[in-house]
């Protein structure tokens, strides 16, 4: 072997070894290149929420296990998402009108308050402002119509102008919910009317009420208990909240549903000592009084421990 190289010309080595340097060179370069590019599209995201340095977790001072006919309830606190009460949190429910919040979440996203959105297709399925084709309404405006009265037509309105229409903003409640880790929820339309279609659990509704009060314009809205809104040729629309615990107790929002099969659902945030405390009741008999019966649980009886990372 060694007389075989020693027969190999010296030139050969001059030409092929900086070749292979060259090439040795070149290939570390790529993929170093490709593991960079591989590294960028799937770093690690930022939660969609704010990681405090030093949390203040809440905790209940005296328990007390309520009496309600909600099937399915829970009590959350919107900063650090720690669940103070309970029941079935994790099983699927219909979601009826509170598909609404999201629908209001995810075309914020896109809409300016000011913008105007035209009526394409209008309904009068279940709860309606009562619009009609053509008629030319501000964002905003439609916002209250759908969160107020719960107008289903209104929030048919907001996804037709949605780029794709309705389809396309359906396919972005989804997307939304996923980018929330709502897990166990699903939306079939703007609305909450498709009971097969439109799901989610307490847990879930609590932490999509929890990012939807963090908004100003949405907060601002939930939180009014009337008023008058009109289209862009002057007709007059007025509207009145059917949360009837608003302002009650620091209760500020959110957001009634109802249908036969969801049963009566209510989603509420109440101020707590400067902190919002989100309460949600599925599957009830008497969703009010069961609210109420939750948040006697939680006024003036709740203590927040300062914890340092």
């Amino acid at each position: 072997m060694k007389k075989l190289l020693n027969k190999i010309p010296q030139s050969v080595y001059f030409v092929y070894l900086p070749l292979f340097l060259f090439f040795t060179f070149l290939f570390f370069v790529l993929t170093n290149f490709l593991i960079n590019g591989w590294t960028k599209q799937n770093k690690v995201l930022q939660p969609p929420f704010v990681v405090l340095e030093e949390a203040q977790l809440p905790i209940i001072k005296t328990e007390f296990v309520p009496n309600i006919s909600a099937q399915g309830a829970i009590i959350m606190d919107a900063d650090s998402k720690v669940v103070l009460y309970s029941k079935n949190p994790d099983l699927r429910f219909s979601t009826a009108s509170t598909a609404k919040i999201m629908t209001a979440l995810t075309a914020v996203d896109y809409f300016k308050p000011e913008d105007i959105l035209t009526v394409q297709n209008a309904t009068d399925e279940g709860s309606v402002l009562g619009l009609t084709q053509g008629e030319r309404f501000t964002f905003e405006n439609l916002l209250y119509a759908m969160l107020l009265p719960s107008a289903n037509d209104a929030a048919l309105a907001i996804s037709q102008n949605y780029p794709g229409g309705e389809v396309a903003f359906v396919e972005k409640m989804n997307a939304k919910a996923k980018f929330l880790n709502l897990y166990n929820t699903s939306y079939a339309d703007p609305a909450g009317l498709v009971d097969a279609g439109d799901y989610t659990t307490p847990f879930d509704l609590a932490r999509l009420a929890s990012f939807a009060v963090k908004n100003p314009e949405i907060k601002k809205i939930v939180g009014t208990k009337e008023i008058v809104v009109s289209d862009t040729y002057g007709n007059v629309f007025p509207l009145e909240n059917l949360n009837k615990l608003l302002g009650v107790d620091g209760v500020n929002g959110v957001k009634t549903g109802f249908t036969g099969e969801a049963g009566e659902v209510l989603v509420t945030s109440k101020l707590e000592k400067g902190k919002t405390i989100i309460i949600v009741v599925m599957g009830s008999v008497d969703r009010f009084s069961d609210t109420e019966k939750l948040l006697d649980l939680v006024s003036n009886n709740l203590s927040y421990l300062s914890i340092h990372p």
